[in-house]
């Protein structure tokens, strides 16, 4: 792997990671159930394998 091609999947994992930060705090914040699923369905477009706990998913 090149040195280029590193860097920019370094660099993509961490703007992942402050993504999923964001829409953590996100979800935390939010009390509207249509929130909740259009957040919970952001996170999933970012990360497909987020393990949500099975009631609620907060």
């Amino acid at each position: 792997m090149g040195r280029v091609t590193r860097k920019e999947e370094i660099s993509r994992r961490r703007r992942r990671k402050a993504k999923l930060a964001k829409l953590k705090k996100k979800l935390l914040k939010a009390k509207d159930p249509g929130d909740v699923k259009k957040i919970v369905e952001k996170i999933y477009r970012v990360h497909p394998f987020y393990p949500f706990p099975e009631a609620g998913a907060k």
